[in-house]
């Protein structure tokens, strides 16, 4: 039974991609200071799988915790959650942005070497295409970024690119993906960071239950089919059985390679919203606001190269994806209320 090391595993996609691993017959280990995520994540995934977790509450840039991790755990493979993730957050601090997360990154990557565990998969994400040219989007893209959280994940890329051609002994698998919203069917894992929501479907899910009282949209002139932001969404479980292909590809094949995860598709603002409200019969009020800066009118994958190389494809629906998202927080509302 091969042991995967998974950093910011009790985050989001960490903790989904967690759960698909146990299932898969996988050995997991999580490290994760619980900066972004809560201690009883690791609760929910023993509860989903009827599987105990090992866990250790660390930084992954701490040198020798890390060590730690690997003397008391054969580890075959590594996925890398951990790291912050507000892009506005990123442009208001920045170099905080720059030293975790390139630091935890080397760090990792400094002691899988002294204990030469060399198959990794990475957490990168579409932010490093930038505003693409044309759509949708595929790997071989021109790259940039607009932000100092999608410029950490392209530096991140590009030392791993040039780890990998000083050795070729690593395998590393670096998955840029799209827009990861809903949740675990069991009601269990969702999306619940610590203090602000970065992304839509939180807010979204705050204001259907009343936590707040409108939702802000901001900008309804851009050049998509109803005037909002056009993005890929994905369900994050799709996307963590994506996680579960590529660690199977860096177990097999000794090749360093960049892979879209997302669906294809493009759904606006307000194409979320009234599925939202249809899917789950709730009403949710929103106001239109100016565009913030940064912001592209659309953004959507061609994930048709995961599905060659991977043999990997999201199979759930937008209906699914707000579904699962309002199962989710409804379910947390009712443990709390217990």
């Amino acid at each position: 039974m091969k042991t995967i090391l998974v950093t910011g595993g009790t985050g989001f996609i960490g903790s989904h991609t967690c759960v698909e691993l146990i299932n898969a017959g996988y050995e997991v280990v999580i490290i994760d200071n619980l900066s972004n995520s809560k201690k009883e994540v690791v609760k929910y995934i023993e509860k989903i799988t009827n599987k105990k977790v090992k866990f250790y509450e660390n930084d992954v840039c701490d040198k020798e915790a890390l060590r730690t991790i690997f003397k008391e755990n054969k580890i075959d493979a590594i996925i890398h959650f951990a790291g912050f993730k507000a892009v506005g957050e990123s442009v208001s601090k920045p170099i905080m942005y720059y030293r975790n997360n390139l630091d935890s990154t080397l760090s990792l990557i400094e002691v899988a070497e002294e204990f030469n565990v060399k198959k990794l998969v990475f957490s990168s994400s579409a932010t490093v295409y930038g505003k693409p040219k044309s759509l949708p989007i595929k790997e071989d893209f021109d790259l940039s970024t607009t932000n100092p959280y999608g410029t950490t994940k392209l530096m991140i890329e590009m030392i791993l690119k040039d780890l990998y051609k000083s050795d070729n002994n690593w395998a590393i698998a670096i998955l840029r993906y799209f827009n990861p919203i809903g949740a675990h069917e069991s009601g269990l894992l969702g999306e619940n960071p610590n203090g602000i929501p970065n992304n839509l479907m939180p807010y979204i899910v705050k204001v259907a239950t009343g936590e707040l009282e409108c939702l802000s949209v901001f900008g309804n002139d851009y050049d998509t089919h109803d005037g909002t932001g056009v993005r890929d969404y994905i369900h994050v479980v799709d996307l963590a059985k994506g996680h579960l292909k590529a660690i199977e590809k860096v177990l097999k094949d000794n090749e360093c390679d960049c892979y879209n995860l997302g669906t294809g598709n493009g759904y606006s603002v307000l194409d979320i919203i009234n599925t939202f409200k249809k899917v789950n019969d709730v009403d949710v009020k929103y106001e239109i606001k100016p565009r913030r800066s940064g912001d592209i009118d659309a953004c959507y994958a061609d994930p048709s190269y995961a599905k060659e190389k991977l043999g990997w494809s999201a199979a759930k629906t937008i209906e699914e994806m707000c579904k699962d998202s309002y199962n989710f927080v409804r379910n947390s509302i009712d443990e709390k209320n217990k």
